[in-house]
């Protein structure tokens, strides 16, 4: 597949880049998406949620009345979970939700991704850019010359540019990666991949 590249100004410098079939044109997997991004999720979960149990609430111990004679239920201390400010029975406790995932997997999880965004013409190639100072006012310009400013967009920088992700960071659509660390649920959360010229050998490069 090859697909034209662009400049600034959102028009043709007249080259192309040929996308390799086995990246970009393989035959999706959605199993395989659905556990990468299964596993993206869980890794990204803090696990610190708690909830106190009977042994960590602050309280007496005393028994609050006799065992029997009463006509009442038995009833231990203050700290039982069926009174109002008792523990909690088999309450959330921290934990890691994190798990391990076949790297063939995660591989061929990101390949069918880019296979759709390709498949679907979402990848839009451009010159390679740099800003002297961060400005994300020339930024802005960029995606309205190539008639993303309304999409949400995932920029691929081949390497890190610290001026070009500091004029995108403000952009609430706009989120930045650099073409190594390009995952499966960042690619399907964007409408639309900007991805500058030099990012695509890279891409290639993290597949051999």
């Amino acid at each position: 597949m090859e697909l034209t590249v662009y400049n600034k100004e959102g028009k043709s410098t007249g080259r192309t880049v040929v996308l390799n079939d086995d990246i970009f044109g393989i035959e999706p997997n959605d199993h395989a998406i659905y556990l990468d991004v299964k596993q993206i999720m869980a890794n990204r979960r803090q696990g610190t949620h708690a909830s106190k149990t009977r042994g960590l609430v602050v309280g007496s111990t005393r028994k609050l009345k006799r065992q029997k004679g009463s006509g009442g239920a038995r009833a231990g201390d203050i700290k039982n979970p069926l009174f109002r400010g008792g523990g909690r029975v088999f309450g959330p406790q921290p934990r890691d939700y994190s798990f391990k995932l076949n790297k063939k997997v995660k591989s061929l999880a990101r390949k069918s991704a880019l296979s759709y965004k390709a498949g679907d013409e979402q990848i839009v190639v451009i010159e390679n850019i740099n800003f002297e100072t961060p400005k994300t006012k020339d930024f802005k310009h960029i995606l309205k010359n190539l008639e993303l400013d309304n999409k949400k967009t995932l920029l691929v920088l081949p390497e890190t540019n610290v001026n070009v992700a500091l004029s995108a960071r403000n952009l609430q659509q706009v989120g930045v990666i650099n073409a190594l660390s390009i995952n499966t649920y960042d690619i399907l959360n964007a409408q639309t991949m900007l991805v500058l010229e030099d990012s695509i050998s890279k891409i290639e490069e993290m597949f051999a």
